[in-house]
């Protein structure tokens, strides 16, 4: 396994080009990677799709891309937190496609995976069955959801090895491991990098194979 290299939160911010797909892994920040956000707002690169579980809050988390009005199109479970999404919602500047959060990061999982979707009975015999595709198994109806794809996935972790194996920390792991699979570039903000074998195989949730860069985390 190579060794992974290791740049700035800046430098990975300037990988990102305008109308890329970012999935996010956060809810209400927990989980976020904040120095990469924070570099990406001060690229001030627009036009992005964002996938995420939730935009945050207007001034904290993702929702400071929302609030500096560089994200074209989102989506995602959960905006109530998050004044300036709900604006642009409704002013028609931001498109927003509301997915279940459980189906959401099952669509996710399934682009990890390879797999073609998934079925799922959620919204089933709803205004939501408009535009779906719709299949039968055993006499019962479903939903065929997409794979979710992305061009970046920014991940928080909490200790990396050079071979970008990732531990997270408590509840920050949440949809952390599953979109680390799904994006063609995985860069992970940790707050420490050991080298290979220091991790404890046990704990490894995100193997290195999954991850392009390093980012060390600062305060």
């Amino acid at each position: 396994m190579p060794i992974q290299e290791i740049i700035d939160a800046k430098t990975a911010a300037g990988l990102v080009r305008r109308g890329d797909r970012i999935m996010l892994p956060s809810f209400l920040t927990v989980g976020s990677a904040p120095n990469l956000i924070d570099a990406l707002v001060e690229t001030g690169t627009g036009d992005l799709h964002i996938i995420c579980i939730a935009t945050d809050f207007a001034d904290r988390g993702i929702g400071k891309l929302v609030t500096n009005k560089q994200v074209r199109s989102t989506q995602t479970s959960h905006i109530g937190t998050n004044p300036s999404t709900q604006e642009q919602y409704t002013s028609g500047d931001l498109e927003i496609e509301f997915i279940p959060q459980g189906t959401l990061i099952e669509r996710i999982r399934a682009a990890g995976s390879g797999l073609g979707g998934i079925l799922t009975p959620v919204g089933i015999g709803t205004d939501i069955e408009k535009g779906k595709e719709i299949q039968e198994v055993d006499g019962e109806r479903y939903f065929l959801e997409k794979p979710i794809f992305a061009d970046f996935t920014f991940i928080r972790a909490h200790k990396a090895d050079k071979f970008g194996n990732l531990i997270y920390s408590k509840t920050a792991r949440n949809a952390n491991p599953v979109m680390a699979m799904a994006a063609k570039i995985t860069i992970a903000e940790v707050d420490e990098i050991v080298e290979p074998g220091e991790l404890d195989p046990e704990h490894i949730i995100t193997p290195g194979i999954f991850v392009n860069y390093l980012v060390l985390h600062k305060e």
